[in-house]
C-alpha cells in the first residue's frame, strides 16, 4: 500500500525519551504506518519531505493556554501551530466558555487575560451553540480546527453560570444546595465527556472587567472549603486533575493545596499548580517549590508545578499590565477604563504617595520586583528616552522618584509609551535545574491571552535550543531525547490523552525541526495584526526557518515554515478526550522498528 506522506531521512524521536535514530517515516490515513531504517516505497506518495539534517518528533503540547475565545474566532490557532505545537489545553485558571454567555465571558476573560472585552462578547455571542460539554466538543469539531484541543472545565465558569455573576462574586453569598448540586453535575458531565479535569483559582490579583462586577476577583476565589471539597472529591474518585493557582499572599492556602495533593487519609488529588518561576522578587521561591515537589512525590502524591522554561519577558503600553493588579494603587488605576479618569488620578499627589509606598514595600509575596530601574522603554514619541529605564529618566530629570518618572511619562504619552521588563526566569543555570526536575512540567505559555504583553508561542523551541547549546558546549543538562520527551510524551501521559508519541500506530501529529536554526532569532518578538479581534496588533514569534514542517492527523499544515492552505480552512485537529486508549500498533512486517545509536 502507498503512503500519503513519507518523511525521509530525519533524526526521529518517539517522545518516550528513547534513543533517537535516522529513520524514514510513512504516514497513511492520519497515522504513522511505518518507521524504517531502510528506504520506504514512495510509489504514488503525494508528499515526500526530505528531512535530512532535521529532527522529526511528535508535535509539541502546550498545557496552559487561554485559547477558549480565539479557538472560536480563528480556530487555526496558527501562531502555536507554526511553532510545532499540535495539541493545546484550554480552560486554564478557572476560565472556560462551556456555560457562561457572552457578557459574562467578557467580564471574566477581558481584564484578567487582557483580551479586549468587546471581542470576547462578540465571539461568544456569534459562535455559541452549545449547552453541554458534549455539545461544546461537537461545536469545536464542526469548525476548521487546526491543532488538537483538550480541556479543563473552569470553576469560575460553572459558578458564574449557576449562581449568576453578581452573586458568585460576593464574599457573603454561598451557593444554595441546588446550586452546589448543579455545579457538581456540571463537573460530572465534563469528566464523562473526557475533560482532563477542573481548573480553579485562588489568586487575588486577577480582576474582572465589565460594569457590575468590575475589579472583583474571579468567582472561584469566593468559594469556601466545603464547596471546593465536594468538587475535588469527584476529581479524586476519577483520577482526574485539579489545576489551581494558589493565593500566594496566603501561606495557608499554598500549604492546603500541597496537602490535598498528598491526600492524608484519603485518595491523593492529582494536582497541577501555578507556577514554578524564578521570580526576581523572591529568589527563595524556586528552592522551596523544588523541595516541596520532591517531598510530595516521595510521600506518594501525583503533583506537578507548571513552568515557563524561558525568561518571562513582559511588555506594556503605558500602565496597562496585569502586574499592577497585585497592589492597591496599581489596581486603583486599572479599575478606571477611561483615560481621562486615569490621567486625573495619576496627577493627584495623594495617589502618587500611595503608589510610592506600594512600590517601596518589598515585603510579602509578590510577582513584580518593583524596580523601575529594571524596566526599559522600547517605544515612545520622545525618541530620546528609548532604551532608557524609568529610573534613569528620573535621574536625568533632576532626581525625580522612579514612580513619578513613570507616571509623568504615562501622562505625557499614554499607550504610545511602550516598555519592557523581565519578571522571572532570567538565570540560565536555574532554568537548567528546573528543566531536569520531574515535579515540574514544561508548559505555561498563556497563548491566546495578554496579546500586547507577551508571546511565548515558541517556548518549546527555546528549550530545545538551550539543550542543544549546552550539549554543543560539552556541558549537557538534558539530552535532546529527554527534552523532547518533556515537551511531548511526558505531558500527554500525565494528562492521559492520545498525543505526544511518534511510533507505528500513533496519530501522525509531527513537527520537523531544523536544529541549525535554533538560534538567537528565537529571542526576538514581532507584531502582527489579528483580524478576528478588529485588526488589533498583537505580539507574536516568527521562527519560520526553525520549523520546516508540521503535520496534524497526517495533514500538512506547515510546509517550508509557512502555514498551508489547509490550516484554518479544513479541520485537522480533534478534541482529545482523557483516558481514551491510543490506537493499536499495527507495524508493517517488512519495515520493523529498530533502535539505533543516537544520531547527530
Amino acid at each position: 500500500m502507498s503512503f500519503d506522506t513519507v518523511i525521509r531521512g530525519g533524526r526521529w524521536f518517539d517522545g518516550t525519551g528513547a534513543p533517537s535514530a535516522i529513520r524514514n517515516i510513512g504516514i497513511r490515513d492520519g497515522h504513522v504506518a511505518a518507521i524504517s531504517a531502510e528506504p520506504l516505497d514512495e510509489t504514488g506518495c503525494a508528499n515526500i519531505i526530505d528531512a535530512a539534517g532535521k529532527w522529526v518528533m511528535p508535535g509539541l503540547l502546550d498545557i496552559h493556554t487561554h485559547y477558549d475565545v480565539e479557538v472560536l474566532a480563528a480556530p487555526s490557532l496558527s501562531e502555536s501551530v507554526r511553532h510545532g505545537v499540535t495539541t493545546v489545553l484550554v480552560g486554564s485558571c478557572s476560565l472556560s466558555t462551556i456555560h457562561v454567555d457572552g457578557p459574562d465571558a467578557g467580564d471574566i476573560f477581558g481584564r484578567v487575560e487582557a483580551i479586549p472585552r468587546k471581542y470576547v462578547v462578540e465571539t461568544i455571542d456569534a459562535h455559541k451553540t452549545w449547552a453541554s460539554c458534549e455539545d461544546y466538543i461537537a461545536a469545536l469539531e464542526s469548525r476548521p480546527l487546526g491543532p488538537n484541543v483538550t480541556a479543563f472545565i473552569g470553576h469560575s465558569d460553572m459558578r458564574a453560570a449557576t449562581m449568576g455573576l453578581d452573586r458568585a462574586t460576593r464574599s457573603n453569598v454561598r451557593p444554595t444546595a441546588a446550586e452546589q448540586a448543579r455545579m457538581e453535575q456540571m463537573l460530572d458531565e465534563a469528566l464523562q465527556a473526557g475533560f482532563v479535569g477542573m481548573s480553579s483559582q485562588q489568586l487575588l490579583f486577577d480582576k474582572m472587567d465589565g460594569e457590575i462586577c468590575r475589579s472583583r476577583t474571579l468567582p472561584s476565589t469566593y468559594a469556601k472549603p466545603k464547596e471546593l471539597r465536594r468538587l475535588k472529591a469527584k476529581l479524586r474518585r476519577t483520577g482526574r486533575i485539579l489545576q489551581a493557582g494558589p493565593d500566594i499572599k496566603n501561606p495557608l492556602d499554598v500549604v492546603s493545596q500541597l496537602a490535598q495533593a498528598l491526600g492524608i487519609f484519603r485518595r491523593p488529588l492529582k494536582t497541577s499548580l501555578l507556577a514554578a518561576a524564578d521570580v526576581k522578587s523572591n529568589r527563595w521561591a524556586i528552592p522551596t517549590m523544588v523541595k516541596a515537589s520532591r517531598m510530595l512525590t516521595k510521600l506518594g502524591a501525583d503533583f506537578r508545578w507548571q513552568h515557563l522554561p524561558v525568561p518571562f519577558d513582559v511588555y506594556a503600553d503605558g500602565i496597562d499590565l496585569v502586574i499592577f493588579e497585585e497592589f492597591g494603587s496599581g489596581a486603583e488605576a486599572l479599575h478606571l477604563r477611561e483615560s481621562v479618569e486615569r490621567d486625573e488620578l495619576m496627577r493627584d499627589e495623594a495617589y502618587r504617595r500611595r503608589f510610592r509606598k506600594d512600590y517601596a514595600n518589598k515585603y510579602g509575596p509578590r510577582v513584580w520586583h518593583r524596580d523601575f530601574f529594571d524596566a526599559e522603554i522600547t517605544e515612545c514619541p520622545d525618541t530620546s528616552i528609548i532604551g532608557k529605564s524609568f529610573g534613569q529618566v528620573g535621574v536625568e530629570r533632576g532626581g525625580v522618584h522612579p514612580v513619578d518618572a513613570f507616571l509623568d511619562l504615562v501622562l505625557e504619552h499614554g499607550t504610545a509609551l511602550r516598555w519592557h521588563t523581565t519578571i522571572s526566569n532570567d538565570r540560565p543555570e536555574v532554568l537548567k535545574t528546573l528543566a531536569q526536575e520531574p515535579g515540574i512540567q514544561m508548559g505555561f505559555s498563556d497563548a491566546g491571552a495578554h496579546l500586547r504583553n507577551m508571546a511565548f508561542y515558541n517556548m518549546g523551541l527555546r528549550l530545545l535550543r538551550h539543550v542543544l547549546d549546552a550539549e554543543q558546549a560539552g556541558k549537557p543538562f538534558l539530552s535532546v531525547e529527554q527534552a523532547v520527551h518533556r515537551l511531548t510524551g511526558e505531558l500527554a501521559d500525565w494528562y492521559r490523552i492520545d498525543a505526544g508519541h511518534l511510533r507505528v500506530g500513533d496519530r501522525a501529529d509531527i513537527a520537523v525541526i531544523d536544529p541549525d536554526h535554533l538560534d538567537d532569532t528565537l529571542d526576538a518578538y514581532s507584531e502582527d495584526t489579528f483580524a478576528a479581534y478588529g485588526g488589533m496588533s498583537r505580539m507574536v514569534n516568527r521562527n519560520d526557518d526553525a520549523v520546516t514542517a508540521v503535520f496534524i492527523s497526517g495533514r500538512p499544515v506547515v510546509l517550508d515554515g509557512q502555514p498551508t492552505e489547509v490550516l484554518g480552512a479544513q479541520r485537522t485537529g480533534s478534541f482529545l478526550r482523557a483516558d481514551t486508549p491510543t490506537r493499536a500498533v499495527t507495524a508493517q512486517a517488512e519495515v520493523p522498528v529498530t533502535r539505533a545509536t543516537p544520531a547527530t
